[in-house]
């Protein structure tokens, strides 16, 4: 974890970057909106409520969260994980949308604070790889 560290401390960030231990906590707050949101995507598809496209964006979403720690921090790719990124801040938009319904409005709601910090962490993202090339 150290290496790990030593790596992110020494990369050029802007001035607004926040301190590890803040994004840490803000990560452990929205997992679990996620997980709920996650949850309850999954019941309505099962249930008919929902269309299964609706499966699609929250896989790939998770598939591609999953894969930003490795590629920005043991790869050590900065423009693949600015990739990576956009797949995660795309992909919650995309669900959101599809679970926008009658009976499932809520589901996005509880995925806005997602939205919201994943659009920050898009912005700080490109400034750091942009910063680093």
């Amino acid at each position: 974890m150290a290496d790990f560290r030593t790596y992110y401390d020494a990369l050029a960030k802007p001035s607004w970057t926040p301190a590890p231990a803040t994004i840490g906590l803000i990560w452990t707050l929205l997992y679990p909106l996620i997980a709920v949101a996650a949850i309850a995507t999954v019941a309505k598809v099962w249930r008919g409520e929902l269309t299964r496209w609706a499966l699609l964006p929250l896989v790939l979403n998770l598939m591609a969260n999953a894969a930003f720690t490795p590629i920005e921090f043991w790869a050590r790719n900065l423009p693949l994980a600015t990739a990576d990124i956009f797949v995660v801040l795309v992909t919650i938009v995309a669900w959101m949308a599809l679970v926008w319904r009658p009976g499932s409005t809520w589901i996005a709601l509880v995925l806005a604070p997602y939205l919201i910090w994943v659009s920050t962490a898009t912005v700080l993202q490109v400034s750091i790889t942009l910063a680093n090339r």
